[in-house]
């Protein structure tokens, strides 16, 4: 394996190498006043009432830690891997008392709010991957769609579907909700903005028409019979699941089970003039309970979200099948249903429009000059599409992140330029799923914002702590509190480090697995991560090259570190470049400057998935990573271990 030598002096540190080291110390020390707020002392479980009722929600108690392992995995304190054990325990604990977990998987939920659930187990198995009990599990979980578990059945292999939208180690959850009587959709203010699940209910023509019981009654016994089985196109969600399972032990028959399930789902697509029907029915025919309808599945194109999590599910799906077989037709899935929306679009006043998940666009919307920009729609019933809101370039920075391809790339050029906002800005806010950043990133990128690397770090350092204050602030009787309340607090906040040190946008929140182009181990304490005092940031990702410079900022002490290409090996470094010291350093001390710095560049063949890079104190390195992608059998092994 080969190892380079930084050698030249880092006698300047870089301004966003200091902001990293302290971000990641900063949060380090942050989970303790949360523990100390809201978990007992004794076992770590969350100060709450003691039982949460119906099915809703376990994913919101999961979600206040999801990310504990990622810090970990960029370079976080060691105690956040036991830590983070602890917590998953003792979350699953609590809500195994509850009755919404079984088997310590949940019982029946749909994906789009398991999948938020589940990424804290990825980041888990990813940080550590020879814990047999997470092997154990990731088996087990996975074995709930794969039938090893009879009490179980949630996966038709005949028809390729997934028998209920609700689903898990309970196996088919039929309903869409828990009722002790009439099923019914009544009003609430919560679910306003999302309107009507359906139009051609008998005297329902508007949201207000709930508050009326019978006709509550009479719009829940038509969802009830409409989304209570059968397979819905948020359950591809399932496929990181089973990809999780098969990086974990490498077994064959996962990878076979998620490219049956996205070519059912990619072939349905194309029946349907290229659009992801949302709903299919146990016999495998789209639209069976609906009336022959491709939409009106449960979290499909009519209710709630539409476009928002179809496609999410979409690009998770798509994602894994290439990751597990690298063939990049598979991402056609995805690309086909942004395209089809994004060909919909339209420029407008958003402050004409209703929208109904209006709050995930804060940062495209105060980064406005005008409240004009672009907008497409994110719904469709059988009045016609509707509910338009900002495109999110969440969608075409994941697909360009994961193919590489100039053409996703354009796909983001078209939408920044049809956007009418300055894509350079750095917009001070954070959302639930920890992303937003995306445009002043890819700009960066782009060779247009050099100043975003600072930029997002102190926003970052910003939003620590303000959640630090807020959690000091807080005097809520937390018995009694929403189950939002921890998750909002979470004072872990990773989308700037995984951006600046992997070379990769955050991961899709709804189920997606950490898709990048670098990762690094410390070679001294054999763990995942960037050792301590290195920071490292990405300056450059073209389809064939990944440029990464890395400093050390001790002036004592040298660090040892091996950086793989891509988060489970699956690229290749194929040569490196780098420069090399040719003048003296650090000079005689009679002389009272240092001496002038020459250096001459040099190219290395490496022909694998890791090289070694030795740090000595004060120092810094530039490699330019000639990189095959999607060359080897992805695995969460880790690089001093024998890959399955």
């Amino acid at each position: 394996m080969l190892t380079i030598q930084a050698t030249v002096p880092c006698l300047l540190p870089p301004t966003w190498a200091v902001l990293e080291r302290k971000l990641i110390d900063v949060m380090n020390q942050s989970v303790h006043p949360f523990l100390s707020k809201y978990t007992r002392a004794e076992d770590g479980e969350l100060i709450w009432r003691e039982r949460l009722v119906g099915r809703d929600g376990a994913d919101d108690f999961y979600e206040s830690f999801y990310n504990w392992p990622l810090l970990y995995l960029l370079g976080g304190d060691d105690e956040l891997l036991a830590l983070s054990h602890r917590q998953w325990d003792a979350v699953t604990r609590q809500l195994t008392r509850s009755g919404q977990i079984r088997k310590e998987y949940e019982v029946g939920y749909d994906q789009f709010h398991q999948g938020e659930s589940y990424i804290y187990f990825y980041f888990l198995c990813l940080a550590d991957p020879t814990n047999q009990r997470l092997i154990e599990r990731a088996r087990r979980f996975a074995g709930f769609y794969l039938n090893e578990d009879p009490q179980a059945p949630n996966y038709d292999p005949e028809h390729r579907l997934i028998r209920a939208p609700h689903n898990g180690s309970g196996g088919p959850r039929w309903g869409f909700a828990d009722y002790d009587g009439e099923p019914a959709y009544g009003w609430s203010q919560s679910m306003r903005p999302y309107g009507l699940p359906y139009e051609d209910v008998p005297g329902v023509s508007s949201y207000e028409d709930l508050k009326d019981a019978q006709l509550a009654q009479r719009m829940g016994k038509v969802m009830q019979e409409r989304m209570s089985k059968g397979d819905v196109a948020g359950n591809l969600c399932v496929t990181s699941l089973i990809a999780n399972a098969y990086l974990m032990t490498g077994d064959q028959k996962y990878r076979q089970w998620v490219t049956d399930y996205v070519s059912a789902w990619t072939e349905r697509a194309q029946k349907n003039g290229g659009l992801l029907p949302d709903n299919v029915g146990l016999s495998g025919e789209v639209g069976e309970y609906i009336n022959g309808k491709w939409y009106g599945g449960l979290y499909g194109w009519s209710w709630p979200h539409g476009f928002y999590n179809i496609e999410m599910a979409a690009l998770i799906g798509a994602t894994n099948a290439y990751l597990l077989t690298r063939d990049p037709g598979y991402l056609n899935l995805p690309r086909v249903q942004l395209d089809r929306i994004m060909a919909l679009g339209a420029t407008r006043d958003i402050r004409e429009l209703q929208m109904s998940i209006g709050q995930h666009w804060i940062g495209q919307i105060a980064a406005l000059e005008d409240y004009t920009t672009f907008v497409v729609p994110y719904r469709y019933m059988d009045s016609g599409w509707f509910d338009y809101q900002p495109m999110s370039p969440v969608y075409p920075a994941a697909l360009w992140n994961v193919s590489g391809d100039m053409d996703d790339w354009n796909r983001l050029e078209t939408l920044r330029l049809a956007s009418r906002y300055d894509w350079r800005e750095v917009i001070a806010f954070r959302g639930k799923e920890d992303c937003g950043h995306e445009q002043p990133w890819l700009r960066y990128l782009a060779g247009d914002n050099a100043d975003y690397p600072e930029a997002i770090l102190r926003e970052s350092y910003g939003m620590v702590c303000r959640r630090m204050d807020l959690i000091r602030a807080d005097q809520a009787d937390l018995t009694q509190v929403n189950i939002h309340h921890w998750q909002q607090l979470n004072p872990v906040i990773t989308e700037a480090l995984v951006q600046l040190t992997t070379g990769a946008p955050q991961i899709i929140y709804n189920g997606g697995l950490l898709m990048c182009r670098l990762r690094y181990f410390d070679l001294l304490r054999k763990r995942p991560g960037l050792p301590d005092d290195v920071a490292a940031l990405v300056e450059k990702v073209d389809p064939d090259r990944t440029v990464v410079k890395l400093v050390n900022l001790s002036p004592f002490e040298s660090r040892e570190l091996m950086i793989q290409a891509g988060a489970f090996g699956e690229h290749r470094f194929t040569s490196v470049r780098y420069d090399v010291r040719t003048s003296e350093y650090p000079g005689r001390q009679t002389e009272y400057a240092s001496p002038a710095s020459m250096t001459e560049q040099r190219q290395e063949e490496v022909n694998e998935s890791v090289l070694q890079l030795h740090l000595p104190p004060a120092t810094e390195i530039t490699l330019d990573l000639a990189t095959q992608r999607f060359v080897n059998d992805p695995s969460y092994a880790l690089p001093w271990q024998q890959r399955s």
